[in-house]
Protein backbone atom coordinates (compact mmCIF):
# COMPACT_ATOMS: atom_id res chain seq x y z
CA UNK A 1 0.00 0.00 0.00
CA UNK A 2 2.76 2.44 0.96
CA UNK A 3 4.76 1.73 -2.20
CA UNK A 4 1.60 2.18 -4.28
CA UNK A 5 1.17 5.55 -2.60
CA UNK A 6 4.70 6.55 -3.57
CA UNK A 7 3.95 5.60 -7.17
CA UNK A 8 0.78 7.70 -7.15
CA UNK A 9 2.85 10.58 -5.76
CA UNK A 10 5.16 10.72 -8.77
CA UNK A 11 3.83 13.09 -11.44
CA UNK A 12 4.34 11.47 -14.82
CA UNK A 13 6.45 13.58 -17.17
CA UNK A 14 3.77 12.70 -19.71
CA UNK A 15 1.31 14.78 -17.71
CA UNK A 16 3.34 17.92 -18.36
CA UNK A 17 2.57 19.55 -21.67
CA UNK A 18 4.53 22.47 -23.08
CA UNK A 19 3.12 23.97 -26.28
CA UNK A 20 5.45 26.03 -28.44
CA UNK A 21 4.22 27.80 -31.56
CA UNK A 22 6.76 29.57 -33.76
CA UNK A 23 6.02 33.13 -34.88
CA UNK A 24 5.38 33.15 -38.63
CA UNK A 25 5.80 36.90 -39.07
CA UNK A 26 6.68 40.09 -37.19
CA UNK A 27 3.88 41.35 -35.00
CA UNK A 28 2.47 37.89 -34.32
CA UNK A 29 2.71 36.18 -30.95
CA UNK A 30 4.70 33.19 -29.74
CA UNK A 31 2.90 31.12 -27.12
CA UNK A 32 4.35 28.73 -24.57
CA UNK A 33 1.60 27.23 -22.44
CA UNK A 34 -0.07 30.18 -20.67
CA UNK A 35 2.52 32.71 -21.84
CA UNK A 36 2.80 34.68 -25.05
CA UNK A 37 5.27 37.18 -26.42
CA UNK A 38 5.18 39.47 -29.44
CA UNK A 39 7.54 38.87 -32.35
CA UNK A 40 8.35 42.43 -33.29
CA UNK A 41 11.67 41.96 -35.03
CA UNK A 42 12.67 40.62 -38.41
CA UNK A 43 14.01 37.29 -37.11
CA UNK A 44 10.84 35.21 -37.42
CA UNK A 45 10.11 32.53 -36.53
CA UNK A 46 11.57 33.29 -33.13
CA UNK A 47 14.58 31.31 -31.98
CA UNK A 48 14.21 29.56 -28.67
CA UNK A 49 17.25 29.35 -26.43
CA UNK A 50 16.82 26.71 -23.79
CA UNK A 51 19.05 26.51 -20.73
CA UNK A 52 17.17 23.50 -19.31
CA UNK A 53 17.47 21.22 -16.31
CA UNK A 54 14.65 18.65 -16.21
CA UNK A 55 13.04 15.85 -18.17
CA UNK A 56 10.21 17.92 -19.62
CA UNK A 57 12.81 19.08 -22.18
CA UNK A 58 11.71 16.03 -24.21
CA UNK A 59 8.45 17.66 -25.17
CA UNK A 60 9.98 20.49 -27.13
CA UNK A 61 12.06 17.86 -28.91
CA UNK A 62 8.85 15.97 -29.70
CA UNK A 63 7.45 19.04 -31.47
CA UNK A 64 10.09 18.51 -34.20
CA UNK A 65 11.03 22.18 -34.35
CA UNK A 66 13.69 22.95 -36.97
CA UNK A 67 17.08 22.79 -35.31
CA UNK A 68 18.02 26.24 -36.61
CA UNK A 69 15.34 27.73 -34.32
CA UNK A 70 16.44 26.03 -31.12
CA UNK A 71 19.69 26.05 -29.16
CA UNK A 72 20.21 25.03 -25.58
CA UNK A 73 21.61 22.68 -22.99
CA UNK A 74 20.04 20.32 -20.46
CA UNK A 75 21.81 19.53 -17.19
CA UNK A 76 20.71 16.75 -14.86
CA UNK A 77 22.21 14.58 -12.16
CA UNK A 78 24.36 11.55 -12.96
CA UNK A 79 22.26 8.63 -14.17
CA UNK A 80 19.23 10.79 -14.99
CA UNK A 81 19.99 11.70 -18.60
CA UNK A 82 17.36 11.03 -21.26
CA UNK A 83 17.72 10.80 -25.05
CA UNK A 84 16.81 14.02 -26.86
CA UNK A 85 16.62 15.03 -30.52
CA UNK A 86 18.03 18.55 -30.41
CA UNK A 87 19.24 19.60 -26.99
CA UNK A 88 22.44 17.97 -25.64
CA UNK A 89 22.24 16.54 -22.13
CA UNK A 90 25.01 16.80 -19.53
CA UNK A 91 25.03 14.64 -16.40
CA UNK A 92 26.56 16.37 -13.39
CA UNK A 93 27.17 15.84 -9.69
CA UNK A 94 24.46 16.00 -7.03
CA UNK A 95 24.18 16.89 -4.16
CA UNK A 96 27.80 18.04 -4.27
CA UNK A 97 28.60 19.89 -7.51
CA UNK A 98 31.37 18.75 -9.83
CA UNK A 99 33.44 19.86 -12.84
CA UNK A 100 30.77 18.69 -15.30
CA UNK A 101 28.20 20.96 -13.66
CA UNK A 102 30.68 23.82 -13.67
CA UNK A 103 31.33 23.46 -17.41
CA UNK A 104 27.61 23.10 -18.16
CA UNK A 105 26.75 26.21 -16.16
CA UNK A 106 29.36 28.22 -18.07
CA UNK A 107 27.83 27.06 -21.37
CA UNK A 108 24.39 27.96 -20.07
CA UNK A 109 25.54 31.47 -19.19
CA UNK A 110 27.04 31.88 -22.66
CA UNK A 111 23.69 30.88 -24.18
CA UNK A 112 21.99 33.51 -22.05
CA UNK A 113 24.59 36.12 -23.04
CA UNK A 114 23.93 35.44 -26.72
CA UNK A 115 20.16 35.96 -26.43
CA UNK A 116 18.67 39.15 -27.83
CA UNK A 117 15.29 40.83 -27.54
CA UNK A 118 14.21 38.79 -30.59
CA UNK A 119 14.92 35.48 -28.81
CA UNK A 120 12.88 33.66 -26.21
CA UNK A 121 14.80 32.06 -23.33
CA UNK A 122 12.89 29.09 -21.95
CA UNK A 123 14.21 27.80 -18.62
CA UNK A 124 12.99 24.47 -17.25
CA UNK A 125 13.80 24.00 -13.57
CA UNK A 126 13.33 21.25 -11.01
CA UNK A 127 14.97 19.97 -7.85
CA UNK A 128 18.69 19.39 -8.20
CA UNK A 129 19.34 22.54 -10.22
CA UNK A 130 21.16 24.16 -7.30
CA UNK A 131 23.83 21.46 -7.46
CA UNK A 132 23.82 20.88 -11.22
CA UNK A 133 24.22 24.55 -12.16
CA UNK A 134 27.43 25.57 -10.41
CA UNK A 135 29.07 28.91 -11.24
CA UNK A 136 31.17 30.21 -8.34
CA UNK A 137 31.62 33.96 -7.94
CA UNK A 138 34.96 35.60 -8.75
CA UNK A 139 37.94 34.37 -6.69
CA UNK A 140 36.07 31.27 -5.49
CA UNK A 141 37.17 27.84 -6.72
CA UNK A 142 35.06 24.77 -7.40
CA UNK A 143 36.79 22.98 -4.51
CA UNK A 144 35.88 25.78 -2.11
CA UNK A 145 32.28 25.74 -3.36
CA UNK A 146 32.18 21.95 -2.87
CA UNK A 147 33.48 22.27 0.69
CA UNK A 148 30.90 24.96 1.46
CA UNK A 149 28.14 22.73 0.05
CA UNK A 150 29.23 19.79 2.20
CA UNK A 151 29.29 21.97 5.30
CA UNK A 152 25.78 23.24 4.57
CA UNK A 153 24.40 19.74 3.92
CA UNK A 154 25.82 18.42 7.22
CA UNK A 155 24.70 21.39 9.30
CA UNK A 156 20.99 20.70 9.65
CA UNK A 157 20.13 23.96 7.87
CA UNK A 158 16.80 24.10 6.00
CA UNK A 159 16.71 24.13 2.21
CA UNK A 160 15.84 27.83 2.09
CA UNK A 161 18.83 28.59 4.35
CA UNK A 162 21.13 26.40 2.26
CA UNK A 163 19.99 28.07 -0.95
CA UNK A 164 20.32 31.55 0.54
CA UNK A 165 24.03 30.93 1.01
CA UNK A 166 24.33 29.26 -2.39
CA UNK A 167 22.74 32.24 -4.15
CA UNK A 168 25.33 34.64 -2.79
CA UNK A 169 28.23 32.49 -3.91
CA UNK A 170 26.96 32.06 -7.48
CA UNK A 171 26.96 33.77 -10.88
CA UNK A 172 23.83 31.89 -12.07
CA UNK A 173 21.55 31.54 -9.03
CA UNK A 174 19.43 34.20 -7.35
CA UNK A 175 18.13 35.85 -10.54
CA UNK A 176 21.52 36.09 -12.21
CA UNK A 177 20.60 33.88 -15.18
CA UNK A 178 17.78 36.30 -16.00
CA UNK A 179 20.26 39.15 -15.70
CA UNK A 180 22.59 37.50 -18.20
CA UNK A 181 19.70 36.89 -20.64
CA UNK A 182 18.38 40.48 -20.48
CA UNK A 183 16.90 42.03 -22.64
CA UNK A 184 15.55 38.73 -24.00
CA UNK A 185 12.18 37.64 -22.57
CA UNK A 186 12.58 34.74 -20.15
CA UNK A 187 9.89 32.14 -19.44
CA UNK A 188 10.52 29.70 -16.59
CA UNK A 189 8.54 26.48 -16.06
CA UNK A 190 9.27 24.70 -12.79
CA UNK A 191 8.52 21.54 -10.86
CA UNK A 192 8.55 22.43 -7.19
CA UNK A 193 10.53 20.29 -4.76
CA UNK A 194 10.55 22.76 -1.86
CA UNK A 195 8.14 23.43 1.01
CA UNK A 196 5.83 26.28 0.06
CA UNK A 197 6.72 26.19 -3.67
CA UNK A 198 8.74 29.41 -3.37
CA UNK A 199 10.20 30.28 -6.81
CA UNK A 200 13.20 31.91 -5.14
CA UNK A 201 14.12 28.58 -3.51
CA UNK A 202 13.39 26.12 -6.37
CA UNK A 203 16.79 25.55 -7.96
CA UNK A 204 17.98 28.63 -6.02
CA UNK A 205 15.80 30.88 -8.21
CA UNK A 206 18.04 31.54 -11.24
CA UNK A 207 15.42 33.60 -13.09
CA UNK A 208 13.48 35.36 -10.33
CA UNK A 209 14.25 38.30 -8.02
CA UNK A 210 15.97 37.31 -4.79
CA UNK A 211 14.69 38.87 -1.55
CA UNK A 212 17.52 37.40 0.55
CA UNK A 213 20.73 39.32 1.20
CA UNK A 214 24.42 38.84 1.85
CA UNK A 215 23.68 39.68 5.49
CA UNK A 216 21.17 36.81 5.60
CA UNK A 217 23.79 34.44 4.19
CA UNK A 218 26.39 35.55 6.75
CA UNK A 219 23.86 35.08 9.56
CA UNK A 220 23.20 31.49 8.43
CA UNK A 221 26.93 30.75 8.39
CA UNK A 222 27.19 32.10 11.94
CA UNK A 223 24.04 30.36 13.17
CA UNK A 224 25.27 26.91 12.16
CA UNK A 225 28.92 27.67 12.91
CA UNK A 226 29.91 26.56 9.44
CA UNK A 227 33.57 25.96 8.76
CA UNK A 228 34.13 27.97 5.57
CA UNK A 229 37.28 29.06 3.77
CA UNK A 230 38.59 32.62 3.88
CA UNK A 231 37.61 32.97 0.21
CA UNK A 232 33.98 32.07 0.98
CA UNK A 233 33.94 34.51 3.90
CA UNK A 234 35.33 37.29 1.68
CA UNK A 235 32.77 36.50 -1.02
CA UNK A 236 29.94 36.86 1.48
CA UNK A 237 31.37 40.24 2.55
CA UNK A 238 31.70 41.52 -1.02
CA UNK A 239 28.78 43.81 -2.03
CA UNK A 240 29.39 42.87 -5.67
CA UNK A 241 27.92 39.46 -4.84
CA UNK A 242 24.55 40.84 -3.76
CA UNK A 243 21.75 39.27 -5.80
CA UNK A 244 19.28 41.19 -8.04
CA UNK A 245 16.22 42.43 -6.15
CA UNK A 246 12.50 42.59 -7.09
CA UNK A 247 12.64 46.20 -8.26
CA UNK A 248 15.40 45.49 -10.79
CA UNK A 249 14.39 46.25 -14.39
CA UNK A 250 16.00 43.02 -15.66
CA UNK A 251 12.89 41.16 -14.51
CA UNK A 252 10.47 43.27 -16.56
CA UNK A 253 10.19 40.59 -19.25
CA UNK A 254 10.43 37.46 -17.10
CA UNK A 255 7.57 35.06 -16.39
CA UNK A 256 7.41 32.08 -14.06
CA UNK A 257 4.92 29.21 -13.77
CA UNK A 258 4.78 26.04 -11.69
CA UNK A 259 3.82 22.98 -13.74
CA UNK A 260 3.85 20.45 -10.87
CA UNK A 261 3.82 20.76 -7.07
CA UNK A 262 4.05 18.41 -4.09
CA UNK A 263 0.43 19.29 -3.31
CA UNK A 264 -0.64 17.88 -6.69
CA UNK A 265 1.14 14.62 -5.93
CA UNK A 266 -0.45 14.26 -2.49
CA UNK A 267 -3.87 14.99 -3.90
CA UNK A 268 -3.49 11.91 -6.11
CA UNK A 269 -2.17 9.83 -3.21
CA UNK A 270 -5.03 10.92 -0.96
CA UNK A 271 -7.58 9.77 -3.52
CA UNK A 272 -5.84 6.38 -3.74
CA UNK A 273 -5.86 6.08 0.07
CA UNK A 274 -9.58 6.78 0.32
CA UNK A 275 -10.25 4.44 -2.59
CA UNK A 276 -8.57 1.67 -0.61
CA UNK A 277 -10.95 2.21 2.29
CA UNK A 278 -8.68 4.18 4.62
CA UNK A 279 -9.12 7.57 6.21
CA UNK A 280 -6.49 10.04 4.99
CA UNK A 281 -4.72 12.17 7.59
CA UNK A 282 -2.62 14.68 5.66
CA UNK A 283 -0.06 16.57 7.72
CA UNK A 284 0.87 18.82 4.82
CA UNK A 285 3.52 19.04 2.12
CA UNK A 286 5.61 21.61 4.01
CA UNK A 287 6.85 19.58 6.98
CA UNK A 288 10.34 20.65 7.99
CA UNK A 289 12.60 19.89 10.92
CA UNK A 290 15.13 17.37 12.19
CA UNK A 291 14.23 14.00 10.67
CA UNK A 292 14.49 11.97 13.88
CA UNK A 293 12.37 14.46 15.84
CA UNK A 294 9.60 14.51 13.23
CA UNK A 295 9.63 10.70 13.13
CA UNK A 296 9.14 10.51 16.90
CA UNK A 297 6.15 12.86 16.64
CA UNK A 298 4.63 10.85 13.79
CA UNK A 299 5.16 7.59 15.69
CA UNK A 300 3.20 8.96 18.66
CA UNK A 301 0.42 10.10 16.33
CA UNK A 302 0.20 6.66 14.71
CA UNK A 303 -0.04 4.93 18.08
CA UNK A 304 -2.72 7.39 19.21
CA UNK A 305 -4.84 6.90 16.07
CA UNK A 306 -4.59 3.14 16.41
CA UNK A 307 -5.72 3.33 20.04
CA UNK A 308 -8.85 5.11 18.77
CA UNK A 309 -9.61 2.18 16.48
CA UNK A 310 -9.16 4.22 13.31
CA UNK A 311 -7.90 2.82 9.97
CA UNK A 312 -5.88 5.64 8.52
CA UNK A 313 -2.94 6.51 6.33
CA UNK A 314 -0.87 9.40 7.64
CA UNK A 315 0.69 11.32 4.75
CA UNK A 316 3.31 14.04 4.85
CA UNK A 317 5.78 15.76 2.57
CA UNK A 318 8.27 18.59 2.85
CA UNK A 319 12.01 18.53 3.34
CA UNK A 320 13.51 17.17 6.55
CA UNK A 321 17.05 17.82 7.66
CA UNK A 322 19.77 15.81 9.38
CA UNK A 323 22.43 17.31 11.60
CA UNK A 324 25.32 14.94 10.95
CA UNK A 325 27.52 14.02 13.90
CA UNK A 326 28.27 10.39 13.02
CA UNK A 327 30.20 8.68 10.24
CA UNK A 328 27.54 6.50 8.62
CA UNK A 329 25.64 6.80 5.37
CA UNK A 330 22.03 7.77 4.81
CA UNK A 331 19.67 10.61 4.06
CA UNK A 332 16.75 12.46 5.67
CA UNK A 333 14.13 9.90 4.65
CA UNK A 334 16.17 6.93 5.81
CA UNK A 335 17.01 8.66 9.10
CA UNK A 336 13.30 9.42 9.57
CA UNK A 337 12.49 5.76 8.90
CA UNK A 338 15.10 4.56 11.39
CA UNK A 339 13.83 6.88 14.12
CA UNK A 340 10.26 5.81 13.28
CA UNK A 341 11.24 2.14 13.62
CA UNK A 342 12.37 2.91 17.16
CA UNK A 343 9.17 4.85 17.90
CA UNK A 344 6.97 2.00 16.60
CA UNK A 345 8.94 -0.81 18.26
CA UNK A 346 6.61 -3.61 19.41
CA UNK A 347 3.47 -2.35 17.67
CA UNK A 348 1.36 -4.44 15.32
CA UNK A 349 -0.75 -3.19 12.42
CA UNK A 350 1.41 -0.13 11.69
CA UNK A 351 3.77 0.08 8.72
CA UNK A 352 5.42 2.96 6.91
CA UNK A 353 7.48 4.07 3.94
CA UNK A 354 9.62 7.18 3.64
CA UNK A 355 11.36 8.12 0.41
CA UNK A 356 12.56 10.89 -1.84
CA UNK A 357 10.49 11.11 -5.01
CA UNK A 358 13.55 11.63 -7.23
CA UNK A 359 14.69 8.09 -6.45
CA UNK A 360 17.68 8.84 -4.22
CA UNK A 361 17.93 10.07 -0.64
CA UNK A 362 21.18 11.73 0.36
CA UNK A 363 23.79 9.08 -0.31
CA UNK A 364 26.89 9.30 -2.47
CA UNK A 365 25.34 10.91 -5.55
CA UNK A 366 25.09 7.59 -7.42
CA UNK A 367 21.84 6.88 -9.30
CA UNK A 368 21.49 3.53 -7.49
CA UNK A 369 21.57 5.11 -4.01
CA UNK A 370 18.44 4.19 -2.02
CA UNK A 371 15.45 6.53 -1.99
CA UNK A 372 14.29 5.57 1.50
CA UNK A 373 13.12 2.59 3.56
CA UNK A 374 10.20 0.50 4.78
CA UNK A 375 9.50 0.06 8.51
CA UNK A 376 6.93 -1.54 10.79
CA UNK A 377 6.60 -2.45 14.44
CA UNK A 378 8.89 -5.45 14.00
CA UNK A 379 11.82 -3.58 12.42
CA UNK A 380 13.68 -2.88 15.66
CA UNK A 381 13.11 -6.39 17.03
CA UNK A 382 14.25 -8.00 13.78
CA UNK A 383 17.37 -5.87 14.03
CA UNK A 384 18.03 -7.05 17.58
CA UNK A 385 17.66 -10.64 16.40
CA UNK A 386 20.44 -9.86 13.88
CA UNK A 387 22.62 -8.31 16.58
CA UNK A 388 21.90 -4.74 15.44
CA UNK A 389 21.18 -1.82 17.77
CA UNK A 390 18.84 0.64 16.03
CA UNK A 391 19.71 3.46 18.45
CA UNK A 392 23.43 3.01 17.80
CA UNK A 393 22.91 3.17 14.04
CA UNK A 394 20.81 6.32 14.50
CA UNK A 395 23.52 7.94 16.64
CA UNK A 396 26.05 7.19 13.88
CA UNK A 397 23.74 8.57 11.14
CA UNK A 398 24.01 5.15 9.47
CA UNK A 399 20.43 4.55 8.37
CA UNK A 400 21.52 3.07 5.02
CA UNK A 401 23.71 0.50 6.80
CA UNK A 402 20.85 -0.43 9.13
CA UNK A 403 18.21 -0.97 6.46
CA UNK A 404 20.65 -2.65 4.09
CA UNK A 405 21.22 -5.34 6.73
CA UNK A 406 17.47 -5.74 7.23
CA UNK A 407 16.75 -5.81 3.49
CA UNK A 408 14.28 -2.93 3.84
CA UNK A 409 15.79 -0.25 1.63
CA UNK A 410 13.62 1.28 -1.11
CA UNK A 411 15.74 1.55 -4.25
CA UNK A 412 13.61 2.38 -7.32
CA UNK A 413 16.42 4.03 -9.28
CA UNK A 414 15.94 7.33 -11.14
CA UNK A 415 12.30 8.46 -11.34
CA UNK A 416 13.09 11.43 -13.64
CA UNK A 417 11.01 13.79 -11.54
CA UNK A 418 11.15 15.37 -8.09
CA UNK A 419 8.33 16.66 -5.91
CA UNK A 420 10.26 16.39 -2.66
CA UNK A 421 9.83 13.82 0.12
CA UNK A 422 7.00 11.32 0.51
CA UNK A 423 6.05 9.68 3.80
CA UNK A 424 3.13 7.34 4.47
CA UNK A 425 2.26 5.55 7.72
CA UNK A 426 -0.48 2.92 7.44
CA UNK A 427 -2.41 2.42 10.67
CA UNK A 428 -4.67 -0.60 10.90
CA UNK A 429 -6.05 -2.84 13.64
CA UNK A 430 -3.37 -4.64 15.71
Amino acid sequence: MARTGLTYGLPSPGAIRVTVLGCPRPGSRCRIGPFSNSCSGPRSPRRIRRPAEVAERRYLDDLQLPTRLVSGLAVTRIGYGRPTRIIPVVEAGHPVPDAAGLAAAEKTLLLADAATSDDLVLVLISGGASANWIAPVKNLTLLEKQDATRALLKSGASIDEINTVRKHLSRIKGGRLAARAYPAPVVSLAISDVPGDDPTIIGSGPTVPDPSTLADARAIVARYRLAISDSVARALDNPENESPKPQDSIFAKTQFQLVARPADAFRAVGAAVRGAGYECVFLGDRVEGEARDIATQHGRLARDLQSQGRRVVILSGGELTVTISGHGQGGPNQEYALALAIALDGTKGIAALAGDTDGTDGGTGRPDDPAGAYVDGSSASRARHCGLDAAAFLANNDSTGFFFRLGDLVSPGPTFTNVNDFRAIIVDSP
